[in-house]
């Protein structure tokens, strides 16, 4: 038994609220108790107790979707490089140059990255959606992810996109990796652990993909994780090629549903919404991207209406969910030209539709800091300038709060991060690998 206390508690528990001096009792993986620090410790007297000294205690969070093989672009200056003007151009021109690039090293280090700096961020779930198509680099390619989430003890779900942009041998590599990782995910039974059947797009997928993709992931029964209607070419091509919306396609082949996850919807119509709701498919909204990539914004308060359940992802714009908040609280209203637009409806992507995501994934509770919840738990170094309580909480996380303020990251009773410093790896050596992995890709993206 371990208990963590004498920290203002953020529980996002709607019975509990905010406990000003609380503390948290976990044990197995799990949350005990939650309550007044002296009670908590009277109720166990015997565990093994660390004392906050007033930060913040608060639920790990949840990066519904994310690029691990982006990582090693950070920083990059080609000298080739062209200017992209549109999204397909940005595709064409960085990402698609990129994971063709990448070999199975590079995954490797690109996924220590990206979890460790989640961990570092308060992140303790990420939903990844992987691609590189390296000569070598598309068989085996989720093992090289699968080993540092392991390694970090890191919450993840993986996946890798099925596409027809590189030819029929490697789109057909592709599908085989999502059964290969699905059931080596199934058969582990890691609750850590879990895997979805990944489509990159609808314009790069032709039906022949497409049907054995649905074939197989029914077959397996896993969701389906898949970028939806981001550009408006991508809308288009689906109406021109297929005569109906990305939404309808998808829907026609059997991949809406409760574990499947439709990324962006930016382009799609009030049908298309109405499918999402009836089908019980999740979306998950990824601000900081969309204003990057000037693909549009997505209707997440009419998406919202209709009864879809909405997630916050980052698309690895950042892996830092408080300043995917901050950019979501704000870009609705910006797009309505209208302050009172959204409200509490933004802050419950991150705080409560992120967490039904997970529990439809791993069969967890996380989210929430109650007994029988996952200890999934961050302590955020948080001096409050004005009251916070269990009416403001979110204001303060909006406004105040910063990934960069944790120092501290607990995931299912593991320490993994603590006093800024992670437990499990050597972070200077990692950081070392990756710089020399990076600098590889990029001098022969330099040389292409």
């Amino acid at each position: 038994m371990k208990i963590l206390g004498n920290g203002i508690v953020i529980t996002l528990d709607d019975a509990t609220g905010v406990i000003q001096n609380g503390a948290v009792a976990y044990e197995g993986g799990k949350i005990v108790h939650v309550g007044e620090t002296a009670a908590v410790r009277a109720a166990y007297p015997d565990a093994a107790y660390t004392d906050v000294g007033g930060k913040v205690i608060m639920p790990g969070l949840t990066n519904a979707h994310t690029h691990i093989y982006s990582a090693m672009a950070r920083g990059m200056f080609l000298n080739n490089a062209k200017v992209s003007h549109n999204f397909n151009e940005v595709l064409e021109n960085l990402w698609w140059k990129v994971d063709r690039a990448l070999s199975l090293e590079d995954v490797r280090y690109s996924a220590y990255h990206t979890y460790m700096e989640s961990i570092r961020f308060g992140v303790t779930t990420l939903f990844d959606h992987h691609a590189s198509f390296g000569t070598g680099a598309v068989l085996g390619s989720l093992d090289e992810i699968l080993a540092p989430a392991q390694e970090l003890g890191v919450r993840t779900s993986l996946c890798f996109e099925v596409s027809d942009r590189n030819g029929a041998e490697l789109s057909q590599q592709s599908v085989e990796e999502n059964i290969r990782c699905i059931k080596a995910v199934q058969a582990s039974g890691n609750p850590l652990l879990s895997a979805m059947f990944g489509i990159h797009a609808s314009f790069t997928v032709n039906e022949d993909t497409m049907n054995r993709v649905a074939e197989a992931g029914h077959a397996l029964g896993a969701g389906f994780h898949v970028h939806t209607a981001e550009g408006p070419a991508d809308a288009a091509h689906c109406k021109a090629t297929y005569g109906k919306p990305i939404v309808k396609r998808f829907y026609d082949h059997g991949l809406l549903g409760e574990k499947s996850i439709a990324v962006h919807c930016i382009h799609i119509d009030d049908e298309e919404i109405a499918l999402l709701g009836e089908t019980g498919t999740v979306v998950v909204h990824n601000p900081e991207s969309n204003m990057g990539n000037a693909v549009g914004c997505s209707n997440v308060p009419k998406i919202l209406k209709a009864g879809v359940l909405v997630g916050l992802g980052t698309d690895a714009y950042t892996q830092d969910m408080f300043e995917s908040l901050k950019v979501a609280n704000i870009i609705h209203k910006h797009v309505a030209g209208d302050p009172s637009a959204t409200g509490g409806e933004i802050q419950d992507l991150l705080l409560r539709g992120n967490r039904t995501i997970v529990g439809r994934h791993f069969g967890t509770q996380t989210g929430r800091l109650a007994s029988g919840c996952a200890a999934d738990l961050v302590v955020v170094e948080y001096t409050p300038n004005t009251p916070l309580d269990s009416v403001n909480y979110t204001g303060h996380m909006t406004f105040g709060f910063s990934g960069a303020m944790v120092s501290g990251t607990i995931i299912a009773g593991e320490t993994v991060y603590w006093n800024r410093r992670f437990t499990k790896v050597d972070e200077e050596k990692i950081y070392a690998e990756s710089r020399r992995c990076a600098k590889g890709l990029w001098q022969r993206l330099e040389a292409e």
